[in-house]
C-alpha cells in the first residue's frame, strides 16, 4: 500500500512536536529514523522529483520515499506496482522534511531548482544527490547510478536506449521516405495558453536523437519551452508533424482544444493539412522525466505515427 506520514494530528500535540524533535535530534547529528531502525543493509532512498522516482525504479532501487506525482496522484499509474510500499513525503515543491528523517535515509535525491533553499537541512539527514537539469534524463541516470552504485544497469538502459533509437529512426525514414526528416512540433494545450517545448526539454532531445527537425522558432528560442499566446501565435508552430499533449482532461482544456483545432490558421497548417497530428501522454512526454518514461514515449512514436494513427 502506498502510504502518506501527513495528518498525524494527534502526535503533534503529544509533548513535542514532530518538527520540534527533528530539530532536536539533528542538533546532536542524529536521525531519528536511524535512532529507531538500526543500520540499514540496502539503499533507502528518497526522491524528491518525478525523474529521480522513474530512475531509481529502472535502477532496480525502489525508493522508501517519494513525492506526490503531479498528475494521477498519488504516483504515476506505469510506476503503481513498483511503488506499491512507497511513503509519500509531500509535494515536489514543498517535501516534508519530518517524513524524510523518520524514514531514516541513506540517500536522497533532489532537484536545485526546487530544494535549493532547504539543501542544508536535507543534507543533514543524509547525502544528497542535488541534479542541476531534471529533464536531463541521461544526466539523471547516471548521477544517481554512481551513487548507488548501478552503473551497470545504468549502462544496459542507455544502451537499450541507443538500440532503440537507432531502430526506431531506420523505421521512420522508411516510413516518410522522401519526406524525412520531417519538422515536428511538442505542443502541450492549456487551459489559458500553448506551450511549444523546445530541443532542450525532456521530449525534444529524444526527438533531436530521432532524427526529427525544429522550426525556425524553435532552433532559436531558449530554454525547454515557448509560451504562446492565442491564435495569433499558431504560425509559430508550423511544421510537418505535431505531437500534442493536453495538460489535463478537463472541460477548459477540451474547449480551448477545440477552439484552437477548429481555427483556420490550425487546419492551414502543415501537420494538420496533412493528418499528422498525434496526441500523446504528457506523463510519458513530460512529466514522467526519467529513462522509463522515455522508453514509454518511444512506444507510442512506433504505435502511432508508424501505424498511421493520427489524432
Amino acid at each position: 500500500m502506498i502510504t502518506s506520514r501527513h495528518g498525524e494530528a494527534d502526535q503533534r500535540h503529544a509533548g513535542l512536536s514532530r518538527r520540534q524533535t527533528l530539530a532536536a535530534l539533528l542538533a546532536l547529528g542524529l536521525c531519528p529514523g536511524a535512532v529507531l531502525a538500526g543500520a540499514p543493509e540496502s539503499p533507502r532512498v528518497v526522491t524528491l522529483f518525478q525523474g529521480a522516482t522513474d530512475t531509481a525504479v529502472a535502477l532496480g532501487v525502489i525508493p522508501v520515499g517519494a513525492v506526490l506525482s503531479w498528475q494521477d496522484p498519488p504516483v504515476y499509474p506505469y510506476l503503481r506496482t513498483a511503488l506499491a510500499e512507497t511513503t509519500i513525503v509531500g509535494l515536489e515543491t514543498q517535501p516534508s522534511l519530518e517524513d524524510i528523517a523518520v524514514l531514516s535515509p541513506t540517500l536522497i535525491v533532489a532537484s536545485r531548482f526546487r530544494h535549493q533553499r532547504i539543501a542544508p537541512l536535507l543534507s543533514r539527514i543524509a547525502p544528497v544527490v542535488m541534479l542541476e537539469d531534471i529533464y536531463r534524463f541521461e544526466t539523471t541516470l547516471e548521477r544517481m547510478a554512481q551513487a548507488l552504485n548501478q552503473q551497470a544497469q545504468a549502462d544496459r538502459l542507455m544502451a537499450q536506449y541507443h538500440a532503440r533509437v537507432t531502430m526506431l529512426r531506420a523505421r521512420l525514414a522508411a516510413h516518410f521516405g522522401q519526406a524525412w526528416p520531417l519538422t515536428v512540433s511538442l505542443i502541450d494545450i492549456r487551459a489559458d495558453q500553448v506551450r511549444s517545448y523546445l530541443p532542450g526539454s525532456f521530449a525534444g532531445r529524444v526527438l533531436s536523437d530521432l532524427g526529427f527537425h525544429w522550426t525556425e522558432t524553435a532552433r532559436t528560442a531558449h530554454g525547454i519551452l515557448l509560451k504562446l499566446g492565442g491564435v495569433e501565435s499558431l504560425p509559430a508552430l508550423d511544421a510537418g508533424l505535431f505531437f500534442v499533449m493536453r495538460h489535463s482532461a478537463g472541460p477548459a482544456v477540451r474547449a480551448h482544444e477545440q477552439r484552437l483545432m477548429s481555427h483556420p490558421l490550425w487546419q492551414r497548417m502543415r501537420a494538420p493539412s496533412t493528418g499528422r497530428v498525434y496526441s500523446v501522454d504528457p506523463v510519458a512526454w513530460s512529466l514522467s522525466g526519467g529513462i522509463l518514461g522515455v522508453f514509454d514515449l518511444l512506444d507510442s512514436i512506433e504505435q502511432q505515427v508508424l501505424e498511421a494513427r493520427a489524432a
